[in-house]
């Protein structure tokens, strides 16, 4: 299906692979469908459209690839088993095509922001409020306390750095991952 897809849609210049999963419970509890669907979604998903996409690239010698992971991607934090290791592993294969790419005019990187104002964020604070009976303000305000920016990401800043890995100006930059975080996790 995802090669068939990339089939009619022609060459592919840049790849942004921002597909993405995110639900949190006790490892204990994470049961093997929870770890799947991570896996599927965050990291499988990535190798599947990167896979399509990099023959043409390597092929016209030219080619961005960006995955929009996670600092998840970087550390590991409480009930995000799954989740956390499905993004390690998308960094991960960017390194690797990064390795395999160096040299052909592709490129491969990979985005990590903490928490950003999307639905996604939206859902995880409704489980907070959900679980703990915190008011949606609350449970906000615990995401945001785990930012040195002291509030969410807007969409748009992920946007930016999606945008420069995708310039030509950043053909030099490869295999590199791009914290935005404000400055509190360190890669």
């Amino acid at each position: 299906m995802v090669n068939e897809f990339f089939e009619q849609a022609g060459p592919v210049d840049v790849l942004v692979n921002n597909a993405g999963v995110a639900w949190s419970t006790p490892l204990q509890r994470t049961t093997l469908e929870d770890w799947r669907g991570h896996l599927d979604a965050n990291a499988t998903g990535v190798f599947l459209c990167t896979r399509a996409a990099i023959g043409g690239m390597i092929e016209r010698g030219d080619g961005r690839i960006v995955t929009v992971a996670s600092v998840a991607g970087l550390v590991g934090s409480r009930y995000t088993a799954a989740y956390t290791a499905s993004k390690h592993a998308a960094i991960g294969l960017m390194r690797a095509t990064a390795a395999e790419v160096a040299g052909t005019g592709v490129t491969a990187n990979a985005v990590c922001p903490i928490w950003v104002d999307t639905d996604m964020t939206r859902r995880t604070i409704e489980n907070i409020v959900e679980k703990t009976g915190r008011s949606a303000e609350e449970a906000e305000a615990s995401l945001v306390q785990m930012t040195p920016l002291g509030r969410l990401l807007k969409p748009e800043e992920v946007a930016f750095a999606v945008e420069f890995f995708a310039s030509p100006e950043a053909a030099a930059i490869n295999g590199q991952t791009l914290v935005l975080d404000g400055g509190g996790i360190q890669s």
